[in-house]
């Protein structure tokens, strides 16, 4: 990095955490500083709602994922839109109509205070890991090829997000997620648009996109029905639905962000614009990658991304044998090369799909041989591929652009994640549980106390985690076991008046430690947890209401 993208880097997050702390400071009540004083658009809600969700795991994840697996990742996102018309429909109208500051107050009105404080902690389990990965995921990736100190990346910045959402609560979130989303546009539109200029004379983007279809990327839709594979149209539509309504429905990081909102139409119109322009937005993060890949196709590529994979390798005793691997690499792509400029005929295409599987080869073989060079070193490379691609072949100036963009999504999800579990410490386990009535200015002194005992907590998570297969998927993974069942309760609090809270409680318990056996046992894919989830504890409440509501039904705290 040269000293232009220090200055871009450092003058960007500095904007981002100052005019947070500005813009935003001295909320004293309640009100203002969880729902952010109930005046936010609809465009404040929907960036603030698309924001969260996009950490800097979508744009580290994404781009890896489609330069080795294609488009078909879009797929996981198809039930976002429905969702949203259902939240829209039934969660809105209810969450202003009671005037909540947690989606959980609202199940003590409907069950009691056990049903309301188990949703609540199930909540904070599952989002307290997530916000140490959020962390985490740019600070593992920017330590490796870097070379930063990891520990140091992982507390800078989680207190940057502290300084500015300990200020200024949720409208602090709000109003710099608006900043970060422009940031992150604007850097992801230069880098498309900069990749395409890299390409060789006469390789248009109609043509880009023809050469990555001779390898099987821009295959979107699969119709298949089987189980052992994660995306599908099927598993995006059902299982999809259902853990974008829990995530958006039952989950405080999101239902903070619209319940800010200064009428149900406001709120409502924020979702349908997250709604309309979450999917495009996806499947250009996806095609992104895929433009990398085809930048590939005509300039040389590692055998593996991870830099400290090539260091552990290079100083083993298996340096040669992996060299040998590296000349074999090399050869099939300047093969592939050949290929695509003769032309992509029926049978350029098969000879590419098949020097493809035998590069698909080496690359685990290259995987083998690492892990025996360093077991703790990770191998898998699909989270290095562009953020490689940036540090390699960007221009001066906009490295830096795009190192802001990677952390401002960092800062825009954890801020929003630390907002809610400190908002639901405070309102649905603290405030709730004790006795003694305070002001307001003390519920708002202890929900900035909670903020920053979560960041400390978040940063320790994020010392101490692990990569994973993919770090897109291993958020997605611990949403979908818990999701399923939180909505489940919200659905039977909506819908079926009958069951009671204790049969819910007890039903919400067997459903949970069901759903983590069926994931630790690897039974379905991980999309499929959200509607399993869902379903069995709406079952099993039914049928504990049915069975014994003598034993069973006694709906005193």
């Amino acid at each position: 990095m040269q000293s232009i993208d220090w200055i871009v880097l450092s003058l960007t997050l500095a904007f981002i955490v100052i005019y947070g702390a500005w813009k935003t400071k001295g909320s004293k009540n309640v009100e203002e500083y969880i729902k952010g004083g109930n005046d936010s658009k609809w465009w404040t809600i929907g960036l603030s709602v698309m924001a969260t969700q996009a950490s800097a795991i979508t744009f580290l994840s994404t781009p890896g994922q489609a330069f080795h697996s294609g488009m078909g990742f879009v797929q996981f996102y198809f039930g976002l839109p429905i969702a949203m018309v259902i939240i829209c429909l039934v969660f809105i109208p209810i969450y202003h109509k009671l005037k909540v500051y947690t989606a959980y107050e609202f199940l003590e009105g409907r069950f009691d205070k056990k049903t309301r404080t188990l949703t609540a902690i199930l909540f904070l389990i599952q989002r307290g890991l997530a916000a140490g990965i959020t962390i985490f995921a740019p600070a593992i990736i920017l330590s490796a090829v870097l070379g930063w100190d990891l520990i140091t990346l992982n507390v800078i910045i989680g207190l940057l997000v502290i300084i500015y959402t300990v200020s200024g609560g949720t409208k602090a979130v709000s109003v710099t997620q608006k900043q970060q989303m422009g940031v992150i546009f604007a850097g992801m539109f230069i880098a498309f648009y900069i990749i395409l200029d890299y390409l060789p004379d006469g390789i248009t983007f109609t043509k880009a996109l023809e050469i990555a279809g001779a390898s099987d990327k821009m295959k979107v839709l699969d119709f298949s029905w089987d189980l052992n594979n994660r995306y599908t149209v099927w598993t995006g539509i059902l299982g999809g639905t259902f853990l974008m309504l829990s995530y958006f429905g039952t989950d405080q990081s999101q239902v903070q962000r619209y319940l800010s909102g200064k009428s149900v139409r406001e709120s409502q119109l924020g979702l349908i614009f997250n709604g309309l322009l979450k999917v495009p937005m996806q499947f250009f993060i996806l095609l992104v990658g895929v433009m990398v890949f085809v930048f590939y196709q005509f300039n040389s590529s590692p055998l593996n991304f991870n830099p400290k994979a090539q260091e552990a390798v290079v100083k083993s005793e298996y340096a040669l044998e992996y060299k040998q691997l590296e000349t074999q690499h090399q050869r099939i792509e300047n093969e592939k090369k050949t290929l695509i400029f003769e032309g992509l005929t029926d049978e350029n295409k098969k000879q590419i799909q098949k020097l493809n599987e035998h590069d698909k080869e080496l690359k685990e073989k290259a995987k083998e041989i690492i892990e025996k060079a360093d077991s703790k070193v990770e191998t898998n490379d699909k989270d290095y591929v562009f953020i490689q691609f940036i540090l390699n072949n960007l221009p001066k100036g906009l490295i830096g652009l795009l190192l802001a963009v990677i952390l401002s999504a960092a800062m825009s999800s954890t801020a929003s994640e630390l907002n809610a579990l400190a908002s639901t410490t405070a309102m649905d386990l603290y405030k709730r549980n004790v006795t003694k009535e305070y002001s307001d200015a003390h519920y708002v002194k202890m929900s900035k106390w909670f903020t920053l005992g979560w960041g400390i907590l978040a940063i320790i998570v994020a010392c101490v985690a692990n990569l994973f297969d993919n770090l897109i998927q291993l958020v997605n993974i611990i949403g979908s076991i818990f999701y399923g069942n939180v909505l489940g309760v919200f659905l039977l609090a909506f819908f079926i008046k009958a069951v009671k809270g204790n049969a819910v409680f007890i039903a919400a318990i067997i459903t949970q430690i069901l759903i983590v056996t069926v994931w630790y046992l690897d039974w379905l894919p991980y999309l499929w947890l959200n509607a399993l989830g869902c379903g069995l504890v709406m079952l099993i409440a039914v049928l504990i209401q049915i069975l014994d509501k003598n034993i069973f039904i006694n709906d005193n705290d």
